[in-house]
This record gives C-alpha cells, structure tokens and sequence, in this order.
C-alpha cells in the first residue's frame, strides 16, 4: 500500500511538472508594413516580414525583437537557440539590405517591425510594456539606431522611450561602415553624424545593456565604440547603461553572451513589476 501511495505521488508530480511546463508556437513571415506598401515594391514583400516565437496560453508575456547581423548587406532573420524556451517571445526580423538599398532604408524597416510588434503582440497575448530590442552586430547597429533615435518610430507615432530595453551585442555606435562605403569613406575612418547612436545619447533612453567580445580580438576597435557610447550615457545623465566585454571572444560573441541577455531580460522584467507595485 506505501508503495502505491508513492508511485501515486510521482505520478502526480511528474503530471503537474508537465502541466507547468509552457508550450512554444511559431508563426512565420508575416508583413509588418501594410499591404499597400507590400504590394508597391516586391523587394519590400520579400524581405520585410517577421518571425513570432511565443508561449501558447500566456498573457501579458516579455517580447525580444531580435535582428540578425551581417554588415546591413547579408544575414536572415534567425531565432537564436540561446533565447529559446525562456518564457518570453522572441520576434526575428528580416529587412532589406545594402547595396540593393541604401542602408538608411533598414534603419526604416527595423522601426517598421518595432512599431508592428507594439501595435501587434496584445494579439498573440504580449504586452505592449514589456518590449525589448536586441541583435548582433549590425542588427545591434538597428537597435540603438531605433531605440535613441526618436524620429525613427515616431513616424509610426510610437515613443522610442517605451522600449522597456535595449540589449545589442557588438553594435557599431560611430556611424555604420556601410553608410560611409556608401559615401567613399574608409573604414578606418570613424565618423560621427545622425546615423551613428554616438549622436543621439540621451538620459531618458530605456535601460541599455552594451555586450562585445575581447577588445582585442573585435572588429575595429568595436570595443572602445561600446566604451566610449557608455561613458557620454552616463554623462549625459542616463542611469541605467552597463558594458560587458566578453574576454577570449571576438566578435561572434553570442553564445556566451545570450545568458547576460537573458538575465537582463529577466531584470527589466523584475524591476517593471516592482514599479507596479
């Protein structure tokens, strides 16, 4: 009799265990400019499109925007393995790419997608509060570009500053490369003008959370770009920017880096509810 009472409460366990445990559902290339835009240019119908990854029957769920690197001329929306299975959505995010457009048109898209995603998540069960924007690379580059940049999203009538947080890893802060390709300017040579998030530091951004490999194994001197975009933060009064360099990585830095991206999703998220309260 004990050991049927005790098979019966690992029985209970496991099916309560299991119960708990929350299912993933994946809905694919969905448009995120309206269907006017869409049908104008095939090249806007082929590339600017999203991924959702999502809890099934979870409400007011974490979204990360994720947008995938490759210099803004290569590279497809991805869903990193690193955010799988973490509770919150993530939303992977194509946009046109460089030199079939100019670069300026994928800081468009990326806020095209951020601006869908707010007005879009309540559907599959999100919450517009709990918005988080990420990426690699040049899909970092979009993300500080969107989230500091007012003018981007405010064309979609979205405040930037409603981004609960911005997390790029290995983002270019002085003006992209690809930009000052596009204007006969070496990569050597650094610039600083509206297309670079240098130029738009601000004390009233969402919480921002810079991630670069070793300084000395980077792409040109990504590392200091990432030091020096911390240090104007906070001198101009932002309380919540932090820098991490992952030493003995270089730039495919992701791996190690997504359990920090993780814990600050994690963090934002806590710290949201302590407002709440």
């Amino acid at each position: 009799m004990k050991k049927i009472f005790i098979s019966l409460l690992l029985l209970l366990s496991v099916t309560l265990i299991s119960a708990q445990k929350t299912e993933y559902t994946t809905v694919t290339n969905i448009p995120y400019y309206n269907e006017a835009t869409a049908n104008s240019d095939a090249y806007i119908k082929e590339r600017c499109v999203l991924d959702i990854y999502y809890p099934k029957n979870t409400k007011g769920f974490t979204t990360v925007i994720w947008f995938h690197g490759g210099g803004l001329t290569s590279g497809n929306k991805e869903l990193p393995e690193g955010l799988k299975d973490k509770g919150f959505c993530v939303v992977s995010v194509n946009y046109r790419l460089s030199p079939k457009v100019k670069a300026q048109k994928c800081i468009e898209d990326a806020a095209a997608a951020v601006a869908w995603t707010f007005k879009n998540i309540a559907t599959y069960g999100g919450g517009d509060s709990l918005i988080i924007v990420s990426g690699h690379s040049a899909g970092a580059y979009l993300s500080l570009m969107v989230g500091l940049d007012k003018k981007w999203l405010k064309a979609d009538g979205i405040d930037a500053n409603s981004i609960a947080g911005l997390i790029p890893l290995s983002a270019q802060t002085i003006t992209h490369f690809e930009i000052r390709k596009e204007r006969g300017i070496p990569d050597t040579q650094p610039i600083v003008d509206e297309f670079a998030p240098l130029y738009h530091v601000c004390a009233d951004a969402p919480p921002l959370l810079l991630i670069t490999g070793d300084r000395e194994l980077e792409m040109l001197g990504r590392y200091e770009e990432n030091a020096y975009m911390m240090r104007m933060m906070k001198l101009t009064g932002h309380k919540q920017t932090t820098l991490y360099e992952l030493q003995g990585f270089g730039h495919n830095m992701t791996e190690p880096a997504f359990p920090l991206v993780v814990k600050e999703i994690q963090r934002i998220v806590s710290l949201k509810k302590e407002l709440k309260k």
